[in-house]
C-alpha cells in the first residue's frame, strides 16, 4: 500500500491527542517533521505528513503490517523495523484506539528512561 503523504499534520495530531486523552505518562514532542507522543519518555506514536506512526516493536512488525492501512516506516530511506505508518483515512476512532493499545503493549515492556 502506498500512502499519499498529503495529510494535515495538525488535524492528525488533534485526532491523536483526543485518542490519548486521559492516558497517564504521555507527553508530546516535535520530532522528525511531525509530532511524537511519548509514554514514560519512550516514543509511542506520532503524526506527520505520511499519516499516523506507531511503535510496535520488531517482534510485532509482521502482525502490525498485516493490519489494514499499515505500511513500513523508514528514516532517510532506510527501513525501520518495529515502526509502522498507518493511513489515517483507514483509521477511524476505533481503529486508532486499537493501534494505540497495540503500541502501548510494546512500549510498556521497555525499561524506564533515565531522567
Amino acid at each position: 500500500m502506498k500512502m499519499t503523504g498529503k495529510h494535515d499534520t495538525m488535524a492528525l495530531a488533534e485526532r491523536m491527542r483526543k485518542a490519548l486523552a486521559g492516558n497517564a505518562g504521555v507527553s508530546e514532542k516535535k520530532m522528525m517533521g511531525g509530532i511524537c507522543f511519548l509514554l514514560r519518555g519512550h516514543m509511542l506514536c506520532g503524526t506527520a505528513k505520511p499519516g499516523f506512526m506507531f511503535r510496535v516493536g520488531k517482534e510485532q512488525d509482521a502482525e502490525a503490517l498485516a493490519r489494514p492501512g499499515a505500511t513500513t516506516r523508514s528514516f532517510s530511506g532506510a527501513r525501520k523495523p518495529g515502526f509502522v505508518w498507518v493511513d489515517p483515512e483507514l483509521c477511524d476512532t476505533r481503529a486508532l484506539k486499537s493501534w494505540l493499545g497495540f503500541a502501548e503493549r510494546y512500549v510498556k515492556t521497555l525499561p524506564p528512561k533515565r531522567q
